[in-house]
């Protein structure tokens, strides 16, 4: 079974959603400039910056947020990823179950590999493949 692992938040004005996620639920924040993204920390993480204290999952995830228009207009509100073995095998099984891929396999620096789909009811959501085993 293959698990959500991120969840991305758009916004129309990130300082005030970043004012707002931290004075609410007290989520820690970083930014990362040239991405335009802010990672958002909504549990702790290990030194390998996975979720829970030496990596045991808590059962919480953590996401990311960035201006809405920086998501070429295909992210409209919020989603989340699916953690998968391999990327190129699920993007295969998306389109065979009926789905859209909206952007393909796209490497995230030295993390992993993302991909943007749109299912059959009109969700986008994204695929993950980490380049390091946890």
């Amino acid at each position: 079974m293959n698990k959500v692992v991120h969840f991305e938040l758009p916004a129309d004005n990130v300082e005030r959603a970043k004012k707002f996620y931290k004075e609410t639920f007290d989520w820690q924040m970083e930014d990362v400039p040239e991405m335009n993204y802010i990672i958002l920390r909504t549990t702790e993480v290990d030194e390998k910056m996975m979720p829970g204290p030496k990596g045991y999952p808590t059962g919480a995830i953590n996401g990311g947020m960035f201006k809405r228009e920086d998501a070429d207009n295909m992210v409209t509100g919020p989603t989340f990823s699916v953690g998968v073995e391999d990327i190129e095998t699920a993007i295969k099984k998306i389109k065979n179950a009926g789905g859209l891929i909206l952007k393909e396999k796209t490497p995230v620096g030295e993390m992993g590999f993302i991909a943007y789909f749109k299912d059959t009811e009109g969700n986008i959501l994204s695929v993950w493949q980490s380049k390091q085993k946890a």
